[in-house]
């Protein structure tokens, strides 16, 4: 009788603290529209506008069928937590190929996770921020985007071999990293701040370690040069591109390991060492004045030819791992994720959701009858 009274009582309850951003947050999530969410509900468009906009709070029963339509618990609207204080602009790495609605949906999943990383940290301690403060000039060349990496290598103390492992250099760094749900195929890798904590978001359908560790790399970039800049625009994704390649892999070290003629059985092996792919390879070999333009677009040619994976493939992705190891340090001083979700005014299937996108996925086998 008191759990039925306890389940009757919540949706009045949450009417009574109910938080509009948190409306605004679970649609975006579910990517539904106000009218089509008001014509799920009963009510009007204009009701869920004023609802969002704090004119108006929906009624207990009300808040029952928006949270019913949305797949989340009425806790979810008046959880206590309110909107994290974002610093800069999210970097997107092309806004015409993304509608607004699928990149509204990819920040709102950011800020979901970032409820669950406040929750986590009020049990546990996770690494500590310690990103390095670069200024890069304002008409940055590319000597002044090479310097910044060889300054951001100091700073993690790789000296001048490889990066170990990119994701998690940035997860050791105090960045939260997560595989971005298969909700939105068209967002690529992107970065954002939430709260006091940059996130790094990587997409699933890139399976290439490779490529995958550029992708970081890439949005270490924007995380360390681009803190107040306009996003989309084309000159900082050629920084950030370029500076993630330096970061991976420094001009001085990698110009003596590169073939003087194109060898690619060499560069073969110069990819496997230094963990980038071969189309970056000869991309910096002809930009060092290594490879002509003729060698340049014959390489190009063949890499396009052969298309992915690239010959030596050095296996899948790197994943990110915190938040899946943090959820089992918590599980081992008992608290369970029925609990966790509570504390994050969320179901136990969107904690999960967010628990693996930070957790490294493990390759399962099945057999069939």
């Amino acid at each position: 009788m008191t759990a039925t009274r306890g389940r009757a009582e919540a949706p009045a309850l949450a009417a009574v603290a109910f938080q509009p951003h948190a409306l605004t947050l679970a649609r975006r999530w579910r990517r539904i529209r106000k009218k089509e969410l008001a014509h799920q509900v009963g009510v009007t468009a204009t009701a869920v506008s004023q609802y969002e906009l704090g004119q108006s709070r929906p009624s207990p029963a009300t808040l029952a069928r928006l949270a019913l339509a949305l797949a989340v618990p009425v806790q979810f609207f008046a959880a206590g937590i309110p909107a994290p204080a974002t610093a800069g602009h999210p970097h997107f790495r092309s806004l015409r190929m993304t509608t607004q609605a699928e990149r509204d949906q990819a920040l709102a999943f950011g800020e979901i996770a970032w409820r669950v990383v406040d929750v986590f940290e009020q049990h546990l301690e996770l690494p500590a921020l310690r990103l390095p403060s670069i200024d890069l000039p304002e008409d940055a060349r590319t000597r002044d985007i090479e310097a910044a990496a060889v300054v951001a290598r100091h700073a993690f103390g790789l000296g001048d071999g490889p990066v170990p492992h990119m994701v998690r250099l940035l997860e050791a760094a105090g960045v939260v990293v997560l595989t971005l749900p298969d909700v939105s195929e068209r967002v690529d890798a992107f970065s954002h701040w939430y709260g006091t904590r940059p996130f790094v978001f990587v997409s699933p359908r890139k399976n290439d370690k490779a490529r995958s560790r550029m992708d970081a790399a890439h949005e270490l970039a924007h995380l360390l040069l681009h803190h107040d800049a306009e996003p989309g625009s084309q000159i900082l994704e050629r920084e950030a591109t370029a500076f993630g390649s330096h970061f991976l892999a420094p001009t001085t070290q990698l110009r003596d390991e590169l073939p003087t003629r194109l060898d690619f059985d060499q560069l073969q092996q110069v990819k496997r060492r230094w963990g980038l792919s071969l189309k970056a390879l000869v991309y910096r070999g002809h930009a060092m004045g290594v490879y002509s333009d003729y060698t340049y677009r014959r390489a190009m040619s063949m890499l396009a030819e052969w298309g992915y994976p690239e010959p030596a493939d050095l296996g899948p992705r790197e994943q990110p791992s915190l938040l899946g190891k943090a959820a089992e340090l918590l599980a081992e001083h008992r608290h369970t994720v029925a609990s966790v979700a509570q504390q994050a005014g969320m179901s136990a299937d969107l904690l999960d959701v967010v628990v693996a996108a930070g957790s490294h996925a493990t390759p399962r086998v099945t057999l069939e009858a």
